[in-house]
């Protein structure tokens, strides 16, 4: 017995990355649909040994199904997801739609899965955006022993948070690079990509920070602790797929970096990689594939009282989108929902 499962936005890299994982983690699914928009109706999608063939989103009746995920934007999930909601079918969004909406709960499992069950006010579940996603899984266990006061963190993110689109116009702005004549200009970015970073994500709010900045300070206070304080610098790289962060951690009391170094290990979901050495460290494309969000470079930052600083990568389109809704959906299983 097992679940009636819908994937909608499948033909994007994040719907395919659902499928993918609901296959290798074998969520228990029944019935598996895929949903995608007119245009794509018909492409075939892989779900573990099978293919599918995508149904159009504006005619399906989500009645009789369990759970929906949904990996497409806003706009259009304001539209469908209300609609599967009413009809009884669980939807966990990775949009930003319904991310700060006090009657919807923004769930990393690693960091706060018993707030899961409040999933009920709406029907709904939100995905956090990839950025956060991986560092508050890293934040969480060092908040649960020395107190967080104070993040400030960099992060260096992957074209592919952006989307096909992006990954295509930094390929053709590096081939560009090489043969005279076939510059590719920057239509999806402000500024070219290809051998450059743009301290950019999102749009500027008055305040001077970016709405990634501005997400990742509000989403971690709604996983984590209201009471931490944070800042963050959102910087685009030229690669394909992995988000990197630099992060600084100043806590209540004394940590060792040492002892962190030890609480990292143990806690869910990170793999530790820190030799102190060349080499001795996880880049984006070691990262590529993999569930765990990867830690190194754990020191000690001596400039303020009680200060650690580490690096954190993982692959965005796993633990930053796909995997966390299909980590949701399985808490989601175990403690809410009843099979078939």
């Amino acid at each position: 017995m097992g679940y009636k499962v819908v994937v909608v936005g499948a033909t994007g890299n994040v719907g395919r990355e659902m499928l993918n994982i609901l296959a290798e983690r074998e969520f228990p699914v029944d019935e598996i649909a895929a949903l995608a928009s007119r245009r794509s109706l018909g492409t075939e999608v892989s779900f573990g040994d099978k293919t599918l063939k995508t149904q159009d989103l504006d005619t399906f009746d989500f009645a009789g199904w369990d759970i929906a995920l949904f990996a497409i934007g806003s706009d259009a999930t304001k539209i469908y997801a209300p609609k599967a909601a009413a009809s009884g079918c669980v939807v966990i969004d990775n949009s930003s739609l319904y991310r700060y909406d006090p009657d919807v709960p923004l769930i990393v499992p690693e960091v706060n899965a018993d707030d899961v069950v409040g999933y009920t006010k709406k029907n709904i579940i939100a995905n956090p955006n990839c950025s956060t996603a991986q560092m508050v899984v890293a934040l969480k266990p060092l908040h649960d022993r020395a107190k967080i006061k104070r993040v400030v963190v960099s992060t260096y993110q992957s074209v592919s948070g952006t989307g096909k689109e992006a990954i295509d116009e930094l390929w053709d702005q590096t081939k560009g690079m090489y043969v005279p004549g076939q510059e590719v200009a920057p239509s999806v970015y402000p500024k070219q990509i290809a051998f450059n970073v743009i301290p950019h994500i999102d749009v500027f709010l008055d305040s001077g920070d970016t709405k990634e900045e501005w997400k990742m300070v509000t989403e971690t206070k709604k996983i984590l602790d209201k009471n931490i304080k944070l800042t963050a610098t959102c910087v685009r790289v030229p690669v394909f797929v992995g988000h990197s962060e630099s992060i600084n951690v100043e806590f209540e009391e004394f940590l060792d970096w040492e002892e962190a170094t030890d609480i990292l290990r143990e806690a869910p979901g990170i793999m530790v990689v820190d030799k102190r050495e060349a080499g001795g460290y996880v880049t984006p494309i070691e990262c590529v594939g993999d569930y765990a969000t990867f830690i190194s470079r754990i020191r000690q930052d001596v400039t303020v009282e009680n200060g650690i600083n580490f690096w954190c990568v993982s692959d965005n389109l796993r633990k930053g989108a796909a995997l966390n809704a299909v980590q949701i959906a399985e808490v989601l299983g175990q403690r809410c929902l009843k099979k078939g």
